[in-house]
């Protein structure tokens, strides 16, 4: 069956070539977008080459009446058309213990590359890139010769950071997202919101101290150092469960598919922020940990006072 194209649709891709929309629309792959598809409330739509690097972008740029809802309505606006680039967070972290570069884009393809010297959290950030449609890449080099609980804090840190560099504003964003993944015997529950304040409840009974060389009390640490970093609020319930493998690969994809939920765009917020209170900020000002939160809050707000 021959698909098309809406005629309102034309991709501006860094290439010189230009050509008629005519040119454009003799593919015969369905361009039309789905609900996933949709990155701005209004008019934007990533149909990015999957083969294309996170340092080579293109945007693709539609009228709003050629966007659909979910039930498959079109969405008719007056409103200007905008584009939207790829929302990603970059982050260097060194200290005397480690050395971490992260890279997230928040709109990616589900791109994993994660190297920690860590081969368990690796294979758990792996996950997150899969479930989450992100492009997670992920360099460090720790101590590991002493134990993974450094390596493991300063990735979490990181990206928490990195997811804060990559949300911006948050406007226009679901904010909340909810997931329960089952993993076989096991069955565990994420809520999060993207709220700017940093919680974690965390219910996970892992039966064993290692899996494989990883220490399991690393999985609390790693949640809360991300929540930290990132201004996020994260409960994480275990339902079911009686392998430590699996308990802990379900609470990542579970994570992962909470996440992308908040992080999509809602198309009726109209690129408003998801808040009464019309803003939703998280300002990273020291070295954070849970019970510097209010000083971390108070400064903040002294700080935007001031135009900061």
């Amino acid at each position: 069956m021959e698909l098309s194209v809406p005629h309102s649709c034309f991709v501006n891709s860094n290439s010189s070539s230009s050509s008629s929309s005519s040119q454009l629309l003799k593919s015969r792959f369905l361009l039309v977008p789905t609900p996933n598809q949709i990155k701005h409330p209004l008019a934007s739509i990533n149909l990015r080459n999957r083969f294309n690097s996170m340092d080579s972008q293109r945007t693709t740029t539609c009228s709003a009446s050629s966007l659909v809802k979910g039930h498959g309505s079109p969405i008719t606006s007056d409103s200007p058309v905008d584009t939207v680039k790829d929302r990603i967070g970059s982050v260097k972290r060194v200290t005397n213990e480690t050395n971490v570069v992260v890279e997230l884009n928040l709109d990616g393809v589900g791109s994993p590359d994660s190297n920690t010297g860590i081969p368990f959290l690796d294979h758990m950030l792996d996950q997150l890139a899969s479930h989450g449609l992100f492009d997670v890449h992920v360099k460090a080099v720790g101590d590991t010769h002493i134990d993974d609980h450094h390596t493991n804090e300063d990735v979490a840190l990181a990206i928490g950071t990195a997811l804060l560099s990559a949300l911006g504003d948050r406007k226009g964003i679901n904010r909340f997202g909810d997931f329960t993944a089952p993993l076989d015997e096991a069955l565990v529950h994420v809520s999060l919101d993207l709220s700017g304040r940093p919680h974690l409840s965390y219910d996970l009974q892992i039966p064993t101290e290692r899996v494989g060389t990883y220490d399991t009390q690393l999985v609390e640490h790693f949640f809360q150092s991300m929540v930290n970093t990132s201004g996020m609020t994260l409960h994480i319930r275990q339902l079911a469960g009686k392998n430590s493998h699996h308990i802990i690969e379900a609470t990542f994809k579970a994570f992962a598919r909470a996440l992308r939920q908040a992080t999509e765009y809602d198309p009726r917020r109209r690129g408003t922020v998801p808040s009464s209170k019309g803003v939703l900020k998280w300002k990273l000002l020291f070295y954070p940990s849970i019970r510097h939160y209010y000083i971390n809050q108070m400064l903040a707000s002294i700080l935007e006072a001031m135009g900061w």
